[in-house]
C-alpha cells in the first residue's frame, strides 16, 4: 500500500498518533520524466525547492545542466513545478544550497553574471523582497576551486558554514568534501578538505549537515555498498572539521542498486528527502525517508534505524560491474570512447587480464571485471586526450561500481597533468610506474602527427630555489628523451623547468606538496 507524501508530512507535522515505519516512496506531482535533484524545504515548510536538469523550459533548454524550480504547498497538496525565473537561473547549473533560518535569504550554487553565462565558482545569495527574489549577489571564498561539473553542498541556516563537494587542489579522488567557515567579520575561510576518514579515492558528493552541525550525511561510490552511490552518515568529533567517526551506510531503507544522492534532513518533520534512480519516473526522482524512532524529547537530527547489510556482495562474489559515463570535460556532452581495464596481479591466484568496453552515443558504458584486482584504466577517443587511471577494487570487492570520466578535447592551450609520471626523490630517475602514462603520450602524438607540445616540470617550494629549478629542467629533459626514443620527432617537443614557481596547492602538508611536484604538457599546436 502506497502513502502519499502529503498525508505523511501532514501527519508528522501534527504529531498525532504513532509515527509509522515507512520506506522511501515517490513524491508527486514533483517527479517527472526529467532529472530532479537537490530537494530543499523552506523553513516554513511551504515551499519545496529543487533542480531539474535538461528540462525543455530551462534557460538553455534541454542542454541546460539544471535550473531551479519549486513547488508550493497549497490547499493540502504540492503544486506542479514552477520555474524559478530568469534572475535565479542562467545557462549554467543552478541550485539551492540552503535558506536562512528566517527564510529571507536564498543561498545558491555558483556565481552569476549579467550576461547569462554560467558561473563556475563559489556561492551566491538572493534576498526576498516585496516583488520576489533579488538578483543574486556573489559571495567570495578565497582559493575556491571546483574543476568538476558536479555541484552540491549546503550553507547552514545561520549562514556560517558551507560544506560542499569539489574537485580541487588537494582532492584525493575525483570529488572530495570541503568546508568553508564564515567568521564574525563576515569573511569566509579558505576551503578545508574534510580528510581521509570522509574522502575516499572515488567520489564523495552532496554533503548535508544536521541542524546542530554535528552529523554529516553524504553520498559516495567509494565504499562497499548496495549499488552505485550510497548515502552515509558520520559524526564530527571536534572543531578541526577533519576528525570524523567512520562513515556508516544508511542501510537498505534508503540505499538501493541505483544512485542515491542529496540526502537532506528536516528534523521537525522527522523526515529526510533525497533522490534516487531506483524505479524512478525519469533519470532521478525525489523520494523521502520517515524516521520510525519515538522520543519524548525533541532531537536535533533525524535518528536513523540501524540496518544490517543483507549480504551485499556474498562470500563467493568475485565479479563486479563497472559502469558510468564518458563526457567532454568542457561541454559535458557524451563521448564515444574505448576503455581498457588492465589487471595487475593484485592477488597470487589472479591471472593478468584485459577487460574492454566502449561507451555508446549517450556516453554510457558497462563492463564486468574481476573484483579481486588492481587495474590500470586506459581511455581513448578520437579528438580527445587519453586518460590513464589506477583503480584498486580488490580492497572493496563491490558488486557494482560507478566510474565517470571526463575527456579533454585536443586543442591548443589544453594542459594535461601527467599524474602517474613519477621520479625517485631528488633525482631524474623515472619510476617504473611512469611508463604506461608516457607511452600514452607517445600514442597521442603518433595518432595526431600535427600536435606539438611543451613539457613543464614543477617541484614544491621547499629547499634551494635554484636547485629546484635545475632539477625540474633535468626531469623535463628526461621525459623528452624518453618520448624521442619512442619515435617522436624532437622538434615537436619543447620543455621548461619552473621549479617551485607555479604551485597548484599550498605547502602546509605533504599531501599538498605532492600535488606541486608534477610534470605537465600543454598542446601548443594541433
Amino acid at each position: 500500500m502506497k502513502y502519499s507524501f502529503l498525508f505523511l508530512a501532514g501527519a508528522l507535522l501534527s504529531l498525532t498518533g504513532k509515527a509509522q515505519d515507512f520506506t522511501a516512496l515517490s513524491l508527486l506531482p514533483v517527479n517527472s520524466a526529467w532529472d530532479e535533484q537537490n530537494p530543499v524545504l523552506s523553513p516554513d515548510r511551504k515551499t519545496l525547492w529543487y533542480t531539474i536538469a535538461n528540462h525543455p523550459q530551462n534557460a538553455a533548454g534541454k542542454k541546460d545542466p539544471g535550473d531551479i524550480w519549486y513547488s508550493r504547498w497549497e490547499n493540502g497538496q504540492w503544486s506542479v513545478p514552477i520555474h524559478g525565473g530568469a534572475l535565479l537561473n542562467n545557462r549554467g547549473y543552478n541550485g539551492v544550497a540552503g535558506l536562512s533560518a528566517s527564510g529571507d535569504e536564498l543561498f545558491l550554487f555558483n556565481h552569476y553574471d549579467k550576461t547569462g553565462r554560467a558561473g563556475t565558482q563559489g556561492i551566491s545569495v538572493s534576498t526576498k523582497t516585496n516583488s520576489g527574489w533579488s538578483a543574486p549577489e556573489n559571495i567570495s571564498i578565497p582559493y575556491f576551486l571546483n574543476r568538476s561539473l558536479a555541484v552540491s553542498g549546503q550553507v547552514s541556516a545561520d549562514g556560517t558554514v558551507f560544506v560542499y563537494a569539489a574537485e580541487a587542489y588537494d582532492s584525493r579522488g575525483a570529488e572530495d568534501l570541503y568546508v568553508s567557515l564564515k567568521n564574525s567579520a563576515g569573511q569566509w575561510s579558505e576551503p578545508r578538505n574534510l580528510g581521509i576518514i570522509i574522502n575516499s579515492s572515488f567520489q564523495e558528493l552532496s554533503p548535508w549537515l544536521s541542524a546542530d552541525k554535528k552529523y554529516l550525511y553524504f553520498s559516495s561510490n567509494g565504499r562497499k555498498g548496495y549499488g552505485s552511490f550510497d548515502v552515509y552518515i558520520s559524526e564530527r568529533l571536534d572543531e578541526t572539521w577533519t576528525n570524523w567517526s567512520a562513515p556508516s551506510n544508511m542501510g537498505s531503507r534508503v540505499n538501493t542498486e541505483g544512485r542515491e544522492l542529496f540526502y537532506h534532513t528536516f528534523p521537525d518533520l522527522r523526515l529526510a528527502l533525497f533522490t534516487s534512480t531506483q524505479n524512478s519516473d525519469g533519470y532521478g526522482d525525489i523520494k523521502f525517508y520517515i524516521d520510525s524512532i519515538q522520543s519524548t524529547v525533541p532531537d536535533t537530527t533525524v535518528k536513523m534505524v540501524e540496518v544490517k547489510h543483507e549480504n551485499i556482495t556474498g562470500k563467493d562474489a568475485k565479479q563486479a560491474i563497472v559502469a558510468g559515463a564518458v563526457t567532454n570535460s568542457k561541454t559535458g556532452q557524451p563521448v564515444e570512447a574505448k576503455l581498457e581495464f588492465r589487471s595487475a596481479k593484485a592477488l597470487p591466484d589472479v591471472s593478468d587480464s584485459v577487460y574492454t568496453a566502449t561507451s555508446d552515443k549517450q556516453g554510457m558504458y558497462s563492463v564486468r571485471i574481476s573484483s579481486t584486482n588492481v587495474y590500470t584504466i586506459v581511455l581513448e577517443a578520437a579528438g580527445y586526450v587519453g586518460i590513464l587511471e589506477k583503480f584498486d577494487i580488490h580492497t572493496f570487492e563491490m558488486q557494482r561500481v560507478e566510474l565517470n570520466f571526463k575527456l579533454q578535447p585536443i586543442e591548443v592551450g589544453a594542459i594535461v597533468n601527467l599524474k602517474n609520471v613519477l621520479f625517485a626523490v631528488g633525482t631524474t630517475t623515472l619510476l617504473s610506474e611512469s611508463y604506461d602514462e608516457l607511452n600514452g603520450v607517445v600514442n597521442l602524438l603518433k595518432s595526431n602527427p600535427r600536435i606539438e607540445i611543451e613539457l613543464a616540470g614543477h617541484t614544491d617550494n621547499r629547499g634551494d630555489a635554484r636547485k629546484n629549478l635545475k632539477l625540474s629542467q633535468s626531469r623535463v629533459d628526461k621525459v623528452k628523451v624518453y618520448l624521442v626514443s619512442k619515435g617522436i620527432a624532437s622538434k615537436r617537443i619543447k620543455g621548461k623547468g619552473y621549479g617551485g614557481q607555479h604551485p597548484i596547492a599550498n605547502s602546509e602538508s605533504e599531501e599538498s606538496r605532492k600535488l606541486n611536484r608534477r610534470v605537465e604538457f600543454t598542446i601548443v599546436k594541433d
